[in-house]
């Protein structure tokens, strides 16, 4: 009988099989992706990014915002070493005079802003007006320089909390106030707001400024410190903060530094009952030893309040980066001692100090993925983490805004610390929101949009509610309205970055006005910039 003829078949060479094992993973990502578009097709893609948005979120945002994160880590770097800055900031200066002095040739037809796109800005909303105004380009992102001597930093208004940290703590100095999110920027800070934990002390960010730099309606430019002589524009400077880039254009600042040390020595406290949690708050704030001073409350009588002093030592047993990826959340670290009912100390290093609440954008991240703080998705996914808040506002849609308009609080208030048992009463009864961040600041008293009553420097607090309201038929409109009329009436003002729902008349009564009103007169800023509700009113947003 004939052989069996039938042949083995070939073993593939392993150059196939590395290709193969190469493919596999590539060709199941491309079929997730095939079902994701599908899946998109067929419910619509506001339904994803309403329902559903933690998967775009994680599949398109993450890695998005970590290659932004690169570039902008890079460039900086690069800038830096090669010192080129400082050598380019006074060609873009007149570049923006050279821009300003055409729009007045052109006949000034209409108002002037910034050129950076809306869903750059680190506040929830974008500004219709960038569409209809003459938007000036202004492409300053870098530290100029360091004077240890005088212990001063000078920067450009685009630079970033986060550019300003890895840079200082690396040479051992830091900001006195250094507000939390990565990438809050200077000029926003300085038009805006900014405060910190160490606020207490030192105030709000304007009050670590010693000089601004401002192109004004006429093309011109400026220096402005807080000293009264006529060369100095004081009366500038005192307005400049809060205006929101309605008297000229932010080019320069100079800030105050101070030495920085490796490590915060922060000891948790849980408090119980307002009135005790309140008592507690007001003394810490009122000691001028504690660095840093911050309260968590979760409900309206349970809170962990934390205090911090900076230090070279640490405990090696009792260190806890909390800045690296793989960790839980602060806040959910932090009512873990509220839970278990212990006071707690703790070594953390400066820079995770810094932005402990960056990664999960203080809480807001728990509502868009709700799996966040996942012991498996940190390990797996936490280097990605947090979105660019810019991204997230890029991608929202108008569905998706008008809902979370809805369904959503985003406030800072600023009410004086002797109300704050009064306060936390009305954001209970009015949005109840939890939880809610308490951080203390002194308000000098000094010209400008904000200052206390008095003739005297008086402890302030801000109250953050950031989340979902739990009250009853939350209508957004009369809620926050009823909120405002609060904080106007016990001499409180509201960050202009969240929606203000206040007339003009109630606005003016809650800022002051006059030296405002009479630089704007004075400068020709009436036919150049917006008034300042003009920009941060519902209607204009």
């Amino acid at each position: 009988g004939g052989g069996d003829r039938r042949r083995e078949p070939a073993s593939p060479s392993p150059a196939r099989r590395a290709a193969g094992a190469t493919m596999e993973p590539a060709v199941s990502l491309a079929v997730c992706a095939l079902l994701f578009l599908l899946w998109v097709r067929v419910k619509g893609l506001e339904f994803v990014l309403i329902h559903q948005r933690w998967v775009f979120v994680c599949l398109f945002l993450l890695p998005l915002s970590l290659i932004f994160d690169i570039y902008y880590y890079v460039r900086a770097w690069v800038v830096f070493k090669l010192s080129s800055a400082p050598r380019l900031h006074g060609q873009r200066v007149r570049d923006i005079q050279k821009q300003v002095r055409e729009w007045k040739e052109q006949g000034s037809k209409t108002f002037m802003c910034t050129g950076r796109p809306g869903w750059l800005t680190v506040s929830l909303r974008v500004g219709k007006y960038k569409k209809t105004h003459k938007n000036i380009m202004i492409n300053l992102m870098d530290i100029l320089e360091v004077d240890t001597k005088k212990q001063i930093v000078r920067v450009e208004p685009l630079v970033t909390m986060g550019q300003v940290t890895a840079l200082l703590t690396s040479i051992g100095w830091t900001l006195p106030v250094l507000p939390e999110l990565d990438d809050l920027t200077v000029g926003g800070l300085i038009m805006g707001t900014g405060i910190e934990s160490s606020s207490h002390k030192y105030g709000l960010f304007q009050h670590i400024c010693t000089a601004y730099e401002l192109v004004l309606a006429d093309g011109s430019f400026v220096r402005c410190t807080p000293r009264c002589t006529p060369s100095e524009n004081s009366d500038l400077f005192y307005a400049v903060p809060w205006s929101c880039g309605t008297l000229g254009f932010l080019v320069a600042a100079e800030i105050r530094i101070i030495p920085a040390k490796k490590y915060v020595r922060l000891r948790f406290e849980p408090v119980r009952g307002l009135e005790a949690i309140c008592d507690k708050f007001t003394q810490e704030s009122q000691r001028q030893e504690n660095h840093f001073v911050e309260g968590l409350l979760y409900s309206l009588d349970e809170a962990v309040i934390m205090t911090g002093v900076m230090t070279d030592e640490a405990e090696p047993s009792k260190l806890n980066s909390i800045g690296n990826y793989y960790k839980p959340w602060f806040f959910k670290h932090v009512e873990n001692y509220l839970k278990t009912n212990r006071e707690g100390l703790e070594y953390i290093p400066l820079r995770h100090y810094y932005h402990r609440h960056t990664r999960s954008i203080f809480w807001e991240l728990q509502d868009i993925i709700p799996f966040g703080n996942n012991p498996v998705f940190r390990y797996l996914f936490g280097w990605m983490v947090p979105p660019k808040i810019s991204l997230l506002k890029l991608t929202q849609g108008e569905t998706l805004r008008k809902l979370y308009e809805q369904h959503h609080v985003v406030q800072d208030m600023l009410v004086p610390m002797k109300c704050l048992s009064q306060a936390v009463h009305t954001f209970h009864s009015d949005i109840h929101v939890y939880p809610i961040w308490l951080c203390p600041f002194i308000l000098p008293s000094q010209p400008g949009l904000v200052h206390p009553k008095g003739d005297e420097a008086e402890l302030y607090v801000d109250i953050g509610a950031y989340g979902e309201p739990r009250v009853k038929h939350f209508e957004a409109r009369s809620c926050m309205r009823q909120l405002e009329k609060f904080v106007r009436s016990v001499h409180g003002f509201q960050m202009l970055y969240a929606d203000c729902y206040m007339s003009r008349e109630e606005f003016w009564e809650m800022f002051d006005g006059s030296l405002y009103h009479r630089l704007r007169e004075r400068l020709g800023c009436q036919d150049a910039f917006p008034e300042v509700y003009d920009k941060i009113c519902k209607a204009a947003r």
